[in-house]
Parts: structure tokens; sequence; C-alpha cells
């Protein structure tokens, strides 16, 4: 097994250019739009920057669920989920030109507003520009200390075959699922829900970790689609493996419905004011279209094909799903973000495709670098045989 494992499957470094240099082409193309138009460039980098960091952390959460279950689907992600996790840095910087769009942003940033507001004005201890910054510090911080420690245990699992280190693993993502929930729940409040500080919702946050985990999952299954047919993967990808990979690809479609559906439920039987007036922008003047799309090829689509145990071992139509889900994850985002600036009017400009290309260009170069520095399977995982020639 350990010959085949340390074998290398494909050359990542011959995509680290092309991508680096779409990213960086595509973002000098939005500083024209940054000058011209602030405001809807502020609004697309947001829109943007979500979707990215949402593949991070939801690929640490997913890494974190793999240390505590086990099993032979985790084995085979393991490095790709630890890549994502390692371009937190990356994130961390990236997030710096959004400081300079809050005033533009949020309207909790205009005195002036705050002023005649007494809801705003109660939210106030909470949304300021001083503890909003420090909370976003506090949520990186914690997520590259976990990431930090979960790869650095693992790299030290392959260099010395230590047993003791896949407790340390184990141990350490317990507690580290409970705070990534708490402190991504409060960035998607601090970073979209404040977006509307008059509305909010309990179960916002976990409609973004839902979808999160959905995308990171899927990129994830994308990425070995990918590898499928390379060592060491081509030896030890078995039908169970990719059966498992589809189901629980299935289950995080139906945790997706079951919490937006949950949400728009709970505020349509309520029918109160403070509550419908987030989804009436998002179901009028051409929003609704795109509501529409999400419930089609978002859910009904993707579940019905992964209902079927043949396809899930189809490797172009997998390839197809997970393609499916990521495109309709920006499209989930754009419903959720973009009524906050163009309520009841259906909008989309340029900068809305060319910045989320010039992010993912720079993220995709540096992620394949970091997926070209480990082997693409733990080598000296312990449980690593008995996973992955676990029976049908």
């Amino acid at each position: 097994m350990n010959e085949v494992i340390k074998r290398e499957s494909l050359p990542f470094d011959r995509y680290q250019r092309p991508l680096l240099i779409i990213g960086v082409v595509a973002l000098a193309i939005c500083i024209v739009g940054a000058i011209v138009r602030p405001q809807q460039f502020f609004q697309s980098y947001l829109f943007a920057y979500m979707f990215w960091i949402g593949l991070v952390v939801g690929c640490l959460a997913i890494l974190m669920m793999q240390h505590l279950t086990g099993g032979g689907w985790g084995i085979v992600l393991r490095r790709v989920l630890e890549s994502a996790s390692r371009t937190l840095p990356l994130m961390i910087l990236l997030f710096i030109p959004l400081l300079f769009g809050l005033h533009r942003l949020y309207i909790w940033t205009h005195a002036e507003i705050i002023s005649s507001d007494p809801l705003l004005q109660h939210k106030r201890p909470f949304l300021n520009l001083p503890f909003f910054i420090a909370r976003a510090a506090v949520y990186f911080g914690c997520w590259t200390i976990f990431a930090s420690l979960l790869t650095r245990w693992s790299r030290e699992q392959d260099e010395t075959a230590q047993p003791k280190t896949a407790r340390w693993l184990e141990h350490i993502s317990g507690p580290g699922l409970f705070v990534l929930s708490v402190t991504l729940s409060l960035a998607m409040i601090d970073w979209v829900m404040s977006i509307e500080p008059h509305w909010y919702s309990t179960i916002y946050p976990v409609i973004y970790l839902a979808g999160d985990t959905l995308a990171a999952f899927a990129f994830s299954i994308g990425v070995l689609l990918l590898l499928a047919r390379s060592q060491p993967f081509a030896t030890v990808m078995r039908p169970k493996i990719w059966r498992d990979l589809g189901n629980l690809l299935l289950t995080f479609v139906m945790l997706w419905a079951y919490c937006a559906f949950s949400q728009y439920l709970l505020v349509w039987s309520g029918n109160l004011r403070e509550e419908i007036t987030w989804y009436l922008p998002r179901t009028t003047g051409g929003w609704h279209v795109i509501a529409a799309l999400l419930i089609i090829f978002h859910f009904f689509v993707p579940f019905f094909i992964l209902l079927s145990r043949d396809v899930k071992e189809e490797r172009i139509v997998m390839l197809g799903v997970v393609v499916l889900l990521l495109v309709l994850r920006f499209v989930d985002l754009y419903w959720l973000i973009g009524p906050a600036f163009s309520p009841f009017h259906f909008t989309i400009s340029w900068m809305d495709f060319v910045v989320p290309i010039g992010i993912g260009g720079i993220w995709l170069a540096y992620f394949t670098r970091q997926l070209n520095r480990w082997p693409l399977l733990p080598l000296n995982d312990p449980y690593l045989e008995e996973d992955l020639n676990a029976e049908d």
C-alpha cells in the first residue's frame, strides 16, 4: 500500500501559474470598476469573498468531522481538505480590501443614520467598527489555530508514524468543531446579516453553515474526481468509497434544503412585519426567478440524481453534479446578499462575475501549491489499510 501512496499523481505545478495570472488580471480589471463604481465593487467583492471563504471553513469543518468519525471517505479527501484549510492566510489578506468598503456596505457605520434610528442605537454596543474588526480578528485567529494544529500533526504523523498523533487529531477536532460553529455563525451575522440590521433570524447562520459545508464537500469530491485515474487514487478507490461520498453529498444537500425551508416556513407561518421584510424583496422583482432556480437545481435535481446507487460510481455524472452544486452556491449567495442592495429589482453587474474569478484564480493557485506539497494520501494513518480495504 505505501508504495502506491508514495507515487505522485498529478503535476499540479503546471496549473498554478495560469490560475494566478487569471486571478491577478481579473482583479486588475476590477480596479477600474472600483474607481468608477466603488459601491458596486465592494458589493461584488463581498459576494465573491463569502463564496471562497465558505469553501475554506467548510473544508476545515469536514476535516474535523473526518478525524472524529473516521472512514475511507475521509482518508481519500484528507489532503484536499488540509490543503484548502492552509489557504487561510491568503483569505485573511484578501479580507483587508473589505475593511475599506465597510462604510459603503453597512448602514450601521453611518453616525447620522444611527442618531435617527432607536433600534440601531440599541445595537450600537455590538455593531460598531472597532468591535467588528476585533471580532473578525478573533474569527480568523481561531480558524488559523485549529487549521495549523490539524495540518502540523498530520504532517508529524507522516514523518514519525506515531499512533498518538491520531489521538491528538481526534481530541482537538471535537472542541474545534464547536468553536468553528460558533465563530462562523457570528461571522455570518457580522459580515452578511448586519447588512440589513433591522432584521434578524436565529437560523440564518445555520443556513450559511449548511451551504458552506455542502459547497466544500462538493469541491473536495470534484478534486478527487479529477485525480481518480491517477495514482494513488486509481488503485485505492473502491466502489464503496464512491458510494459513501455520494451518500454524504446527498445528506448535505438535504441538510441545506431543510435549513433554508425551515426558516421560510417559520417566517411564513408567523407572518410578522419585522420578519417578512427579508423575504419580500427576494420573492419579487426578478429575484423570485432565482429562488425558483435554487429550489429546482440546488435541491431537486441533485437530490434525485444522487438517490441512484449506480450514479455515484459514474465519474462523469458525479463531476456534473458537483459542478452544478458549486455554480448554484454562487447563485444562492447572490440571492442572499444581492437584494439587500437592490430590493424589489433584480440587477447584475459585470463585476459580479469578474471579482469571483479574480479571487478564485489566486485562491486556486495557492490551493494547488499546497496540494502538491504532501503525498496525496496520509502515509502512516493507523486506520489507512482498514478503511481503504473495507468490504463493500
